[in-house]
Parts: C-alpha cells; sequence; structure tokens
C-alpha cells in the first residue's frame, strides 16, 4: 500500500518517555503543558514523559495510577513542527521514562540525547518498520508485504535517507507489538508495581486485538479500495487492511503539490471510483478542498492521531480510530 512518508529504520526508533515537563492526568486527551516540573517522584509516581500523544497514550493506559505523564507536544501543535525549548531539554534528565519515536521529531531526538535519561524506549525497535510511498507512479507496495524500499524525498523533517515510515500507531497490531514493549520498560523502571504494568498491557493489547477485527471486518468488502488524503500517514493501515493509499502532499502536510500531481490523482480518482478527498485536524483542509472542487469529490476527515484536541472526532485513540473506520467505510463504499 501506498505512502510517501519515508523515515530511516531507525526512525521509529523511540518510544519511551521523554522527560517529565509537566504532569498530566491519565485521561487520554490532552498532554500535560510540558513547562511543569516532574513531580511524579515526589508522590510515589513514576515520572513519564512522551513525545506526542501515541506515546501519551499509552504510557497513561499502561501505567495508571501508577505514573505521572507529561507530553512534549501540546494538543494542536503539529508534532513535526515541535521545538523544544532549554528548559525542556534540561527537564528531560529529571524524567524517569522517556518514551519518543526517533526520526519523528528532530527536535526531540536532539533533545533526548542531551538529556542522557536512563530509561528510553525507542519504538522502532518494538516492531518493524516498513518503507511506503505516497501513490502516483511507484506502487511497489500493493502486495501488501511492504518490502520495496522508498528514498527520502526532502521534507524537511530530517527523516533521513531511505528507511520506515513512523506511523506504526495507525495499525492497531503494530500498535500493540509497541504497547508491550512500552509495558516492559515501565515493568523495568518500577519493578515494584510489574504485575500493574502487565495487567494494563494485557488489557490493552486485548482492545487494540479487537479494534484489528473491527477494521478488517468493516473494510472487507468496499466498492473500492483506493483513498486520497492530503497528509502520506497512512501506508500501515493501507497495507494491514489491503487498501491503497494516494497521498496528495507526501511527509509534511503543509507542502504544496505540483500541478502534475494534481492532474495525476484527478485522473487516478476518476479510474479507481474515488468519492472522498480526506484532509486531518492538525492541518490546512486547503488542498483537500481544491482538488475535491476540481474533481468534483466529497472532503472529510481522516485523522491521523499525532494530537487530541477539541476538533478531534473523539476523545481518545480508540474512538477516533473507529472515527476513521466510520469514514473510511462511507468513503470506499463499503457492503
Amino acid at each position: 500500500m501506498n505512502v510517501r512518508r519515508l523515515i530511516p529504520t531507525a526512525a521509529l526508533a523511540g518510544a519511551v518517555a521523554l522527560a517529565a515537563p509537566a504532569l498530566t492526568a491519565c485521561s487520554g486527551t490532552a498532554g500535560a503543558d510540558a513547562g511543569a516540573s516532574p513531580a511524579g517522584a515526589a508522590e510515589g509516581r513514576l515520572a513519564v514523559t512522551a513525545s506526542f500523544y501515541p506515546m501519551q497514550f499509552l504510557a497513561e493506559q499502561i501505567g495508571g495510577d501508577r505514573v505521572q505523564v507529561a507530553s512534549l507536544t501540546k494538543p494542536g501543535v503539529e508534532p513535526h513542527d515541535l521545538e523544544i525549548t532549554p528548559k525542556q531539554t534540561a527537564q528531560l534528565g529529571e524524567s524517569d521514562v522517556v518514551l519518543y519515536l526517533k526520526g519523528l521529531q528532530p527536535a526531540v531526538d536532539e533533545a533526548v540525547a542531551q538529556a542522557g535519561v536512563k530509561n528510553t524506549v525507542d519504538a522502532a525497535t518494538l516492531t518493524k518498520l516498513d518503507a511506503h510511498d505516497a501513490g502516483g507512479d511507484d506502487h511497489g507496495h500493493e502486495d501488501g508485504h511492504g518490502e520495496e524500499a522508498g528514498h527520502s524525498e526532502g521534507d524537511g523533517h530530517g527523516h533521513g535517507e531511505a528507511g520506515g515510515d513512523p506511523h506504526v500507531w495507525l495499525d492497531p497490531s503494530k500498535y500493540a507489538e509497541i504497547a508491550k514493549g512500552v509495558g516492559a520498560a515501565l515493568e523495568k523502571a518500577d519493578p515494584g508495581h510489574a504485575a500493574d504494568y502487565r495487567k494494563n498491557t494485557d488489557e490493552l493489547v486485548g482492545k487494540l486485538t479487537a479494534l484489528d477485527t473491527e477494521f478488517k471486518d468493516g473494510l472487507k468488502n468496499t466498492a473500492t479500495k483506493t483513498f486520497i488524503t492530503t497528509h502520506a500517514a497512512f501506508g500501515y493501515l493501507a497495507e494491514r487492511y489491503g487498501l491503497d493509499q494516494e497521498g496528495i502532499s507526501g511527509v509534511d502536510p503543509e507542502s504544496e503539490p505540483s500541478p502534475a500531481r494534481m492532474k495525476e490523482l484527478q485522473e487516478r480518482a476518476k479510474k479507481e471510483n474515488v468519492t472522498t478527498v480526506f484532509f486531518e485536524t492538525l492541518a490546512s483542509d486547503k488542498t483537500a478542498k481544491s482538488l475535491a472542487a476540481d474533481t468534483g469529490l466529497q472532503t472529510d476527515v481522516l485523522d491521523p492521531l499525532e494530537g487530541i484536541t477539541d476538533k478531534s472526532q473523539g476523545a481518545d485513540y480508540f474512538e477516533v480510530m473507529r472515527s476513521n473506520l466510520k469514514n473510511l467505510q462511507k468513503a470506499l463504499g463499503a457492503k
């Protein structure tokens, strides 16, 4: 399946707690203000800092009331554009655990390296990363195996050369693999409560397995398998459920596609009976609406779940993923 967002295999590398600048309640919605000091240890809880929402959600779900979780990326901020303050960098060293995704946020990668936190989790080591392209001339992943390597497209996010797409959390099965690794990291950091972390991990993995089944059943029979999206973040989801992603702008949701790419998408939309152009909540819908207007298509939301805001179609990972499923079923003509 297709995704243009290419990141080095090390890219998905980090899923641990970054530092604990600001702590949030384990609500699963917005992260705490990254300017506060980690108080988890003082309260007898593990101070965990996550780089952005998908890592934060895992920490909250698995850690429960045993952890105090902070997110470096505030709600509404596009994770790729995150800048880390010197104060935040200094506070990273105060965290008990850091969860991040190496290669997705260069500023975070640099801050983690400088902080020297003992317990860090590299998400890329917890599951297999695949290279994806955004469609167009290269359909090398339509066999569903994702074996064909991609190349960097100069997206400006420092993702490096050929390598892996970092958006693994949009595949419930891969997200479950990462969850197991995060659970193991929390057990190691706080062995006295290992049984609690293990229990919570098992429950979360069970819910993710059920979500995977919902997607498989819900997208099994559709009128078309192709969907167009402004942000080429859905390669793993497409690959898992037999779909074909066509990204307008590749990795960078704010970049402008070329006239040739827009024409190519118009032709493909007609050929594949595409009905909908998807956009996301954290980026402009200008390009999606432009393409939709030129082709007579509808627009709808497909959320890459890089952050939760009051505009999100759900309050947490599971709610937004189910909204994504519903929107995909409608756009693809699920039977």
